[in-house]
């Protein structure tokens, strides 16, 4: 099982632009939806989705598989999710590297993990389940965190590519999710890009976060000055892939986004000619 590059440039499906991609043409080579809105089996939404399928491509991104729970996947959830693949045939499907639930309750937050082999073996057997059931290879995101386990055994670099070494897993890179990360924790943004398997990168998420002592990753905002320069320091470690705006909360027009999109054009273009003079 592959997943081919792509360097095409998306934004998030989100309700506020349904009539925006419905009624005209968007200059975006993808669009990315969540995949829990449209688990069902009928109605508004993935009629929309459907339609805008017509036009463009589809990147199915989760926020419930879970698969850092230590009892395991919720098997009616992967069916589900396998179904959805079906009709849609995205691109790929992704996730994060977390836990978002217990045996009896859906947090519907994405939980940190402990950086420990035992929390290694749990991640890796879900996401070779997973895998399985769903007849492809997932794409693996690395969260924002505020906060760490004195347990770790290793960086939450060394466990996303031990991840990814044993499930045969691809990378979601979130470049705002590193830099706020690294912000909280102290560490070096440019350690944590040197330290993951960059050929395995197959996405870009760019976000907005809310500063502070603890940097919170609202979305809710444009893409802040340092994570666009992140970008550039990444493209010029991973060379072209895709790269999307994720924005959740104070959606302004679509063409607000759109200019931003185009910033990261910009700089992938700067980063693909620099490679070529090298």
């Amino acid at each position: 099982m592959s997943v081919p590059p792509f360097a095409g440039f998306g934004l998030g499906l989100r309700r506020q632009h349904y009539r925006d991609f419905l009624e005209g043409t968007i200059d975006v080579d993808f669009v990315e939806v969540i995949s829990e809105n449209f688990m069902v089996d009928g109605g508004k939404p993935l009629a929309v989705l459907e339609a805008v399928r017509q036009k463009h491509d589809v990147v199915l991104h989760g926020v419930s598989l879970s698969p850092g729970s230590a009892h395991g996947l919720d098997r009616n959830y992967l069916e589900r999710l396998r179904m959805l693949a079906e009709r849609i045939e995205p691109r790929w499907i992704s996730d994060h590297l977390c836990w978002t639930r217990s045996s009896a309750h859906n947090s519907h937050d994405l939980l940190p993990l402990p950086y420990t082999a035992e929390a290694l073996d749990v991640i890796c057997t879900n996401i070779q389940i997973a895998q399985d059931h769903l007849r492809r290879p997932l794409l693996l995101e690395n969260p924002s965190s505020y906060l760490s386990f004195p347990e770790n055994e290793m960086s939450e670099w060394e466990f996303l590519a031990e991840v990814v070494h044993r499930t045969g897993s691809y990378l979601l890179l979130d470049v705002n999710n590193i830099y706020v990360s690294a912000h909280n924790h102290g560490y070096s943004a440019s350690d944590y890009l040197d330290g993951l398997p960059l050929d395995r990168v197959r996405q870009i998420h760019l976000a907005g976060h809310t500063p502070g002592e603890i940097a919170i990753d609202t979305h809710d905002r444009a893409v802040c000055s340092e994570v666009w320069d992140l970008l550039g320091e990444a493209l010029s470690l991973t060379g072209p892939v895709a790269i999307m705006i994720e924005r959740d909360d104070a959606i302004p027009p679509l063409s607000e986004l759109l200019d931003e999109l185009n910033v990261a054009r910009r700089i992938a273009a700067s980063a693909t000619r620099e490679a070529a003079a090298a």
